[in-house]
């Protein structure tokens, strides 16, 4: 504990070869922890890089107060979960979508080209967005995730993911409001 403590130390000063150190000592044997949990290896890589690129720009402020061990075994953990339960979500969406699909009749002509037309203008209006707010709104609303984990993976606070999201969803809206008074 007390070489942790040293160690962390180090880290936090920038010291980069004691995070190199703690990297290699540690990588492996978490991703195959996130592997057990994910039963995946590229998202136990992924969760396993993620947490060391927060650890590494975080390292100032970091709650480490047990064992660095015991901190990063428990975010690995903390992520490896959350990613199933993201997994679920998406998994339980994509069967009511193809239930709904197959419980629903054909659509009609007419309905069809009203889709199609409605389609367009949102990707019209989704085109027009600047690059951060159009990817804060795709990973929000097609990827499904939650406005925290698009903040830390941008590096940008809370707030300005729900203001741009407000933003998107209020000019969305405009749109398709003028669209319908138009028709």
């Amino acid at each position: 504990m007390l070489n942790d403590l040293l160690t962390l130390a180090k880290i936090r000063e920038g010291n980069i070869k004691a995070f190199e150190d703690v990297f290699r000592r540690y990588y492996s044997p978490l991703c195959w922890y996130a592997v057990g949990i994910t039963g995946s290896m590229e998202a136990a890589e992924e969760i396993v890089e993620d947490l060391f690129y927060q650890f590494w720009k975080e390292k100032e402020t970091l709650p480490v107060f047990r064992s660095m061990k015991s901190y990063l075994y428990a975010a690995v953990r903390n992520q490896s979960l959350q990613y199933c339960e993201h997994q679920e979500v998406r998994n339980r969406y994509r069967e009511f979508v193809l239930s709904k699909a197959e419980d629903t009749p054909e659509d009609t002509p007419q309905e069809q080209m009203e889709y199609r037309e409605l389609q367009s203008l949102i990707n019209t209006t989704l085109s027009r967005f600047p690059e951060r707010r159009l990817q804060i709104f795709l990973m929000h609303r097609m990827e499904g995730r939650k406005y925290a984990e698009i903040a830390s993976q941008l590096s940008v606070s809370v707030k300005t993911v729900e203001a741009e999201m407000t933003k998107a969803l209020k000019t969305l809206r405009t749109e398709i409001e003028n669209y319908i008074q138009k028709t």
